[in-house]
């Protein structure tokens, strides 16, 4: 499932130092072909440690993680929606990426001029997300006006078009407000017809509080994290806060030399874990696992997929002659110990084709072609 994160911001925010960091992460090329199909295109494994303990169990010759796209997307400036800077290649990659890390520069540093004079979160924020509304505008009011003269039409296709015509106004109303696209509230008809408008604005967004090493001790009380914070949950969006620069340099060092590394720095685990982790989570995925000696591996789905479908993402003849599937969850499976083990205690169940797949099942389909 190939879905892909863009991460953006105004220049001198971190971005590119975020996407190097994510880059010294990737472990992925021999598993993944296309994972160097572009200089500006990372495919970075997703931290599972449910993976990693089927994995000890089974000791397979392989394991390979869930992964996600992360786009190094050109820095944005005042003006972009009109072609300034680099604005037009700027907004054509967002309108390519399924979602959107919004980096916000929460560091000072002499040595890194902001754009604007200073660091200020809030109105970096509000340059991209007007730049954005402004395309957004731009495009909405040219389709509203040829389906305004289909909605005048009789029959079924005058009745679309009127339909049509409903969602545009409800997202040109937010966006003239200040609104950004995905804050509308549609119902499961009106959704379809605001996707073909291919909104920028209507895109899940991730804020990434990019701050310096001296901040990461007191991330929980820090002024400029707290406005990255609150802005994110006035839109009921994730965040999370990073060192850009010390993500970089942990990438650098041996295996073996990380864990202190982190620990001097204040940290549990790299903050691209939690990055990578929510990105997958505004996305919609889940993971479900096959395991066995050749290989343990973690399969991307959307939430809410049933049994064929989930099936269909390792081959579409899996989809096509579903049967049944073998289902146990991964942490019953660990305390059985086997397969065999949990079958006899019926922890071990048949699901068919109406089964909605739990994040964590480890399962194996049975198929007919």
């Amino acid at each position: 499932m190939g879905l892909a994160i863009g991460i953006v911001g105004l220049p001198n925010v971190g971005k590119s130092t975020l996407f190097n960091a994510l880059s010294g992460a990737s472990v992925l090329a021999a598993n993944y072909p296309f994972a160097t199909k572009d200089p500006n295109v990372g495919v970075v494994p997703v931290p599972d440690d449910r993976l990693d303990k089927l994995a000890a169990l089974y000791k397979p010759k392989k394991t390979t993680h869930a992964a996600l796209e992360f786009v190094d997307i050109a820095g944005l400036v005042k003006g972009a929606s009109k072609g300034e800077g680099l604005g037009n290649q700027f907004l054509a990659n967002i309108r390519e990426v399924d979602a959107v890390a919004h980096v916000l520069r929460c560091f000072k540093d002499d040595d890194v001029v902001h754009v604007d004079g200073s660091v200020d979160p809030e109105r970096d924020k509000e340059v991209v997300d007007t730049e954005l509304a402004l395309k957004d505008l731009e495009g909405l009011e040219k389709k509203r006006d040829r389906k305004a003269k289909d909605a005048k039409g009789p029959g079924k296709a005058g009745e679309e078009a009127r339909a049509d015509l409903a969602v545009y106004d409800k997202l040109k109303a937010a966006l003239d407000a200040g609104r950004p696209a995905r804050s509308v509230q549609l119902s499961d008809e009106e959704k379809p017809r605001a996707r073909e408008l291919f909104l920028l604005t209507a895109k899940p967004v991730l804020y990434v509080a990019n701050v310096d090493e001296s901040q990461l001790g007191s991330l929980e009380t820090d002024p400029l994290v707290a406005r990255v914070r609150a802005l994110a949950q006035k839109e009921g969006a994730g965040w999370v806060a990073i060192c850009s620069k010390v993500e970089a340099e942990i990438q650098q060092l041996p295996k073996a030399e990380r864990a202190d590394y982190l620990e001097t720095v204040g940290l549990k685990e790299p903050g691209l874990n939690k990055l990578v982790r929510e990105g997958f989570t505004l996305l919609g995925l889940s993971s479900y696992f096959t395991a066995g000696e050749d290989e343990c591996r973690a399969w991307v789905i959307k939430k809410g997929s049933r049994g064929p479908q989930a099936a269909g993402v390792i081959h579409t003849d899996f989809e096509r002659g579903f049967i049944k599937a073998e289902v146990i969850r991964w942490d019953e499976l660990l305390r059985f110990g086997s397969e065999a083990a949990a079958k006899s205690k019926g922890a071990l169940r048949m699901e068919g084709k109406e089964y909605v797949v739990q994040d964590g099942d480890v399962m194996h389909f049975l198929f007919n072609v």
